[in-house]
């Protein structure tokens, strides 16, 4: 299924999404799962700033996201994510076992465009040593509950994301 929906995607592999940017998104389309662009963040409090994560715990609680998270939400789906420490070392995470992971996030329209954020939870195991929160991620299996089931909704913002791997950015230079 992932390589399937890899393939359909077409997930540009030429370099890294930041806020403000276009993303491939997955949301809900007639009762099925479709893939679009859509832009990261939703505009912010601040001229200027933008939104581009949201607290899965209190998503719902939230007036700026609980109608999103209810009704608009979709799956990022991406090779893996950065977080930096303290010390302001950069730490990419993706998944051993698969090519893509997928974070849970919800849109909504802004100024006549669509607009999403990810939603975030405490870290685990695998990424707390670097930082105290992590996106929410999904399993292949749960993509369709997340975005096209109602019922299903609030148990996923509460689940504990799979344990993914973690490299410094300084182990990855090479000298040939």
């Amino acid at each position: 299924m992932v390589r399937d929906l890899d393939r359909k995607l077409q997930i540009e592999r030429t370099g890294d999404v930041f806020p403000a940017q276009n993303a491939t998104i997955i949301k809900g389309q007639e009762h099925h799962l479709a893939a679009e662009q859509m832009r990261w963040g939703f505009p912010g409090f601040e001229k200027g700033k933008l939104l581009i994560n949201a607290r899965a715990e209190t998503a719902l609680e939230r007036p700026t996201f609980r109608e999103s998270v209810q009704d608009r939400r979709c799956i990022i789906p991406a090779r893996g994510f950065y977080e930096w420490n303290k010390s302001k070392e950069k730490f990419t995470f993706e998944r051993k076992e698969t090519p893509v992971l997928f974070m849970a996030g919800c849109y909504n329209r802004y100024e006549g465009q669509e607009r999403f954020v990810i939603l975030t939870t405490d870290a685990n195991s695998s990424v707390a040593p670097v930082h105290n929160r992590m996106p929410l991620i999904l399993e292949p299996e749960e993509l369709g509950d997340w975005v096209l089931d109602d019922q299903a909704t609030e148990s996923l913002l509460h689940k504990t994301p799979v344990l993914l791997e973690q490299r410094a950015e300084y182990e990855q230079m090479r000298l040939f």
